[in-house]
């Protein structure tokens, strides 16, 4: 999501699809868009320098801000070498004022691309798939012609494929502003084929392999089928039994019904003041999202599971490598530096490598230092809180600068910089931002 300034989308469209181009999802582009982040100094390329041990008064401070600030309900874990501090602040409903706990399953959204990622990653390392090789050579019918000879499943995976997102054709009145299709899509069940026939029927955003990428969820679609074709087995079935099961996690899994598993918090959609109140949508069929967007998990799991990827428990130290070589990907009007199924974002205190994710009503940022040592994990219940102001920007919120004060303590610890009301230090949830009904 590169550069692009939100007031260059203002001078092409009216504000219906603004509105949906910040809805798409990240798995529905759950954020925020401000300005890019500004390069940051790290103490190394790979490195982190965080302050020893965590301050749990501190965190506990910095979580309560973000409720206070507006957030209905946040969860957050945070891990330190062997040390783990856990919180929730807020609500899970606001009628019933029932509190969030910090063991809360919640919609990941496009966390889910880092798990599709590894399953195709373990492919590679057996044989099966090439990832320089193009998609046509596996899935011949659904990719035919120029596309399917020039497109790589790498191109797929960090996004320079620039085939279309089918977001806009999925949920249609977002481009007229309205959330209808929200609401009439609650109960419907898409196919992965159907979504990446949407996705190749839209406009391509570039040439394939073109740098900068384009962020779409069609390829991870694509993906799953891809991981169908070459194992036989069911995409998310596989993924079940080869990544989740095999980094132990216990309370991760693609639904099997719109309903969240286990002890969970409503999510409520604003659509930026579109939705008013915001409107609780976590009973929701998640086929619209599938293998690019449908897992459901806890902020333990998503740590635990970040750390066994990054640790090489998960796949070999030559796939890890590869997911970590990363282009320029342009994501709801920024860059960033995105690799295989995870990103890196710099801080202050060195590099992290993640993602992030958004659905309608939830959002969801995992962050681990390289070696899997320090990391945040965090789970928010409003999405898309703020503004849109006459000129089309989207005004930062006071919640925004209260996540980012809450991510560098949970990364950095107690020196890191605050974020000043002039202007934030970066952008939360870079990958799942604006301009997304294109995503």
């Amino acid at each position: 999501m590169t550069s692009l300034r939100f007031r260059t989308l203002l001078s092409t469209v009216g504000r219906a699809r603004r509105l949906a181009l910040a809805t798409g999802m990240g798995a529905v582009l759950a954020a925020t868009t401000l300005t890019a982040p500004a390069a940051a100094q790290t103490t190394s390329a790979t490195g982190t320098s965080q302050d020893g041990g965590l301050d749990r008064q501190a965190l506990r401070k910095s979580l309560d801000a973000v409720h206070e600030a507006g957030m209905y309900g946040i969860y957050s874990q945070v891990r330190d070498q062997g040390q783990t501090w856990q919180g929730a602040s807020g609500v899970a409903d606001v009628d019933t004022r029932r509190p969030v706990r910090p063991d809360m399953v919640h919609r990941v959204g496009s966390i889910t691309k880092t798990f599709v990622s590894v399953a195709i990653l373990q492919q590679v390392a057996r044989g099966a798939i090439d990832l320089d090789a193009p998609i046509g050579r596996y899935l011949p019918d659904l990719v035919p012609g120029d596309r399917g000879r020039r497109i790589t499943v790498r191109m797929l995976l960090n996004h320079t494929s620039h085939i279309g997102d089918y977001i806009g054709s999925a949920f249609p009145s977002l481009l007229e502003g309205s959330a209808k299709s929200l609401d009439d899509n609650r109960f419907r069940t898409f196919t992965p084929k159907e979504l990446v026939g949407m996705g190749l029927a839209a406009a391509p955003t570039g040439e394939p392999g073109a740098i900068p990428g384009s962020y779409s969820n069609t390829n991870y679609i694509l993906a799953g089928l891809l991981l169908e074709k070459v194992t036989g087995t069911d995409a998310e079935r596989y993924i079940t039994r080869n990544v989740i099961r095999k980094a132990g996690l216990r309370h991760t899994s693609f639904p099997r019904t719109p309903v969240i598993p286990g002890p969970h918090s409503k999510a409520y959609e604003s659509l930026f003041g579109l939705i008013d109140p915001p409107r609780d949508y976590s009973v929701y069929n998640m086929s619209w999202g599938g293998t690019a967007g449908a897992i459901v998990s806890t902020m333990d799991d998503l740590n635990r599971f970040y750390r066994a990827l990054l640790r090489g428990e998960l796949v070999g130290a030559a796939q890890v490598a590869e997911m970590q070589k990363t282009v320029t990907v342009l994501a709801g009007g920024a860059a960033i530096n995105y690799g295989l199924g995870l990103y890196s974002l710099d801080l202050p205190c060195g590099r992290f490598w993640g993602h992030d994710g958004g659905v309608f009503g939830m959002i969801t940022q995992s962050l681990s230092s390289p070696d899997g040592s320090r990391q945040l994990s965090f789970g928010i219940n409003l999405a898309k809180y703020q503004r849109i102001d006459e000129n089309g920007e989207i005004v930062p919120s006071p919640i925004d600068f209260a996540l980012v004060d809450h991510l560098f303590l949970s990364l950095c610890g107690t020196t890191a910089p605050q974020a000043k009301s002039s202007r934030l230090p970066l952008t939360p949830f870079p990958a799942d931002r604006l301009a997304a009904a294109v995503r």
